[in-house]
């Protein structure tokens, strides 16, 4: 039974507003502070997340309904300085990214179970199930809000 799984992917979708609220644009955009994990400031992770996102919806989504897709590795940094991050609307893409996941999540609940061993291939990392990456960018959302909840903590401005 996938239901756990696919809750926690939905509930991640509202991780991004969790994320910028209460922050100008010049927090977001803000260096990170001394002893932040990381180098990307609070408004590159969250166009990251972003992104990242919308990458994973289409590879799930291909998954559902191909046959063993190609799933295509990209090079996240340079998403980071070629997409000009630092002048993107956050809350735009916070809720983009809210808006994707729910539905994404919607796609998930009607799926019969068999649906998550259905599998693509990725050209860095090889065979990847439905439910494998449904996990996976669970896990992704969770290993870089650890990140911004430190940040924010660092910057005097910790979530609520």
């Amino acid at each position: 039974m996938h239901r756990p799984l696919i809750d926690a992917y939905a509930e991640g979708a509202h991780a991004l507003h969790r994320a910028i609220a209460g922050l100008s644009r010049t927090d977001l955009n803000a260096t990170p502070p001394a002893g932040s994990p990381g180098t990307w400031t609070l408004q590159q992770i969250v166009l990251h997340l972003w992104d990242s996102d919308l990458i994973g919806v289409h590879r799930m989504r291909r998954v559902i309904a191909e046959e063993r897709p190609l799933l295509i590795g990209y090079e996240e940094s340079l998403f980071v300085k070629a997409l000009h991050y630092e002048h993107a609307d956050a809350t735009l893409a916070a809720d983009a990214y809210k808006a994707n996941r729910l539905l994404l999540a919607d796609t998930l609940r009607r799926l019969p179970d068999e649906a998550f061993s259905r599998w693509g291939v990725h050209n860095e990392s090889g065979k990847k199930t439905l439910a494998d990456l449904v996990k996976g960018y669970v896990e992704h959302t969770d290993y870089h809000m650890k990140f911004v909840a430190e940040k924010r903590r660092l910057m005097g401005r910790p979530m609520a």
